[in-house]
């Protein structure tokens, strides 16, 4: 359990450092990526969900969200024994993920005057705030996700082709379903790095938004378990 673990760990680090820098770089002042859009956003997070699923899935299951771990525990796929564990090496891994965006951007905070561009970088947020409607997104989007993952296990596809369908699959969400709330769909990935905005340095940052920071948490939980219990009665 303990490698898979750190397969957890690496490849949610990997995910998010990727992930979360493509925002940065779209998002901050002075970027050469400045403005590149939606379409950069969610292409790259699918190709940064498709390489941590590479970096970790030699070591284990390479869930790297605590919803898909939350998810297939329900439904027997997953110990529940694992589920603490899996979901602290997730966060540890969004954490130095974030930390490491940080770094890598470091002169860009100060140069960016827009608290919310700085916070989007890190955490997800809604382009209009209904706590209900927000809560939906995020549970239908996490819902899709797992759903579909449970239909890859059904599938014959070709080895090593796996965290391609999954990358495109989150890609597809991002461009379908993400523009409500940013599409965390994952806990740990909006959780860990909002912490770590909220703790780092950052030049130029506001609040963190923990009004509502429950919402990308809980809603994914909730979706993920639901749509894994709809794939057992197909």
């Amino acid at each position: 359990m303990m490698t898979q673990a750190l397969g957890e760990f690496i490849g949610t680090l990997v995910l998010v450092l990727l992930g979360d820098g493509v925002v940065a770089g779209v998002s901050l002042a002075r970027s050469k990526a400045k403005d590149a859009g939606w379409i950069a956003i969610a292409l790259g997070w699918g190709l940064a969900v498709t390489l941590g699923v590479y970096s970790a899935g030699y070591l284990g299951p390479a869930h790297l969200n605590p919803a898909v771990t939350v998810a297939f525990a329900v439904i027997g796929v997953f110990p529940w024994s694992g589920v603490v564990p899996f979901i602290v090496a997730q966060m540890l891994g969004a954490f130095l993920g974030a930390a490491l965006v940080w770094l890598q951007y470091y002169p860009h905070w100060a140069e960016t005057k827009d608290e919310a561009a700085i916070l989007g970088t890190f955490a997800t947020g809604p382009a209009i705030r209904r706590p209900l409607a927000n809560f939906f997104s995020e549970a239908l989007g996490t819902l899709v996700l797992v759903f579909m993952l449970l239909a890859f296990t059904k599938g014959k596809w070709t080895d090593g082709l796996n965290p391609i369908g999954v990358g495109a699959l989150i890609t597809a969400i991002g461009f379908s379903l993400g523009g409500t709330t940013g599409y965390a769909i994952n806990p740990a990935r909006d959780l860990g790095p909002r912490l770590a905005h909220a703790v780092l340095p950052i030049a130029g940052k506001g609040d963190s938004d923990w009004g509502y920071a429950w919402i990308p948490v809980v809603g994914p939980l909730v979706g993920g378990a639901i749509g894994a219990l709809l794939f057992t009665l197909i």
